[in-house]
């Protein structure tokens, strides 16, 4: 058991038999009576997104996750496989569950499978993907006084916030974390 105080964002933990990983967490301390804990978290099974907020001093069950260095091989409609790199056994990760990070996926990728009792639950990317530019366009000629920014579409369907210089055809990486652009490649 872990006391609520210790929940942070990437924690994950079980609550009512289902598993939670948190996204977000604010910590609340009124001038008078109890501090609040609220956080959004992600049900690891179903890929649902839900707020909860628990008194100070609250416990929750802390879980032990597996990690297995993997590989993305392909998606095939809801399914996304991954492929266990000292194994090379494969794994099928539900869309739902892995919500937004599937636009960072690209074939070939390593990431870092999440097991729970043998069960894949959710991936770890690495902090930044490099992504080619399918669709930009052109930079406005004069528009240099200001950091002027367009958004672009990336091959994997992202669509990021890049500087007024950047092109199609280009690669850009991109902060998987927050999903803003970092550099051009």
């Amino acid at each position: 058991m872990i006391d609520v105080n210790e929940l942070r964002k990437g924690v994950t933990f079980e609550q009512d038999g289902n598993l939670y990983k948190v996204v977000d967490y604010a910590h609340n301390k009124p001038g008078r009576g109890a501090a609040t804990i609220r956080i959004k978290a992600r049900d690891l099974r179903k890929g649902t997104n839900l707020e909860m907020t628990f008194n100070s001093g609250n416990r929750v069950q802390d879980i032990r996750l597996d990690y297995h260095n993997a590989q993305f091989l392909y998606a095939d409609g809801d399914l996304y496989y991954f492929m266990d790199n000292q194994s090379y056994e494969q794994y099928p990760v539900k869309a739902d569950t892995l919500g937004d990070q599937t636009q960072y996926l690209k074939p070939n990728m390593d990431v870092k499978l999440m097991f729970f009792e043998s069960e894949a639950l959710d991936v770890e990317l690495p902090t930044s993907v490099d992504l080619l530019v399918t669709k930009a366009e052109p930079a406005v000629r004069g528009d240099t006084a200001t950091g002027v920014t367009k958004k672009v579409l990336t091959e994997t369907g992202l669509e990021v916030q890049v500087p007024s210089f950047v092109n199609q055809g280009d690669t850009i990486r991109v902060d998987t974390r927050n999903g803003n652009y970092v550099t051009r490649v």
